[in-house]
């Protein structure tokens, strides 16, 4: 398995903001508005991994204090990485969409300004999400890979 790149999340995102957009164009006028912390829970989902993958870099790296982590667990957290950071991309795909669509629109429909802001809210939230998985993803490492540095406790061990 390869360990995702930030430009493998590109083509998802360019595809569902395309897509997004589109959709936009066709009935932006029969859409209700959209709640304003409608992107939300991708920030506290960011939030969870980020803590997650720091509990889990602590383990792998076995410091003191800390319960070995089994291989399953990193296995099913690097799953867990690479499907959030897809889902982050398609989202900021769809919410960036949203904000070219909505903001130049805000005089034209009054429900545009308030979306500009829910999408703005929900583009941080799923950038957020991305950056949470790929160091999720990135604690998952097994150390002492040739492809990476040792950092001083590592040096101190493999010594």
């Amino acid at each position: 398995m390869r360990f995702t790149r930030p430009r493998d999340l590109l083509i998802p995102a360019v595809l569902t903001g395309l897509l997004v957009d589109l959709l936009l164009r066709i009935g932006y006028e029969q859409l209700p508005p959209l709640p304003t912390l409608a992107g939300s829970s991708l920030g506290l989902l960011a939030v969870i991994e980020a803590v997650f993958g720091y509990s889990l870099r602590a383990r792998i790296a076995r410091r003191p204090g800390t319960r070995p982590v089994a291989a399953l667990t990193a296995a099913r957290a690097v799953a867990l990485a690479k499907a959030s950071s897809l889902l982050g991309a398609i989202m900021l795909g769809g919410w960036l969409a949203v904000i070219v669509y909505a903001l130049p629109k805000r005089d034209q429909f009054p429900a545009a300004g308030s979306d500009t802001t829910s999408a703005i809210i929900g583009a941080c939230c799923a950038a957020a999400l991305i950056a949470a998985a790929l160091w999720l993803e990135y604690c998952c490492r097994t150390p002492g890979r040739p492809d990476e540095p040792l950092d001083d406790e590592q040096r101190r061990h493999a010594a």
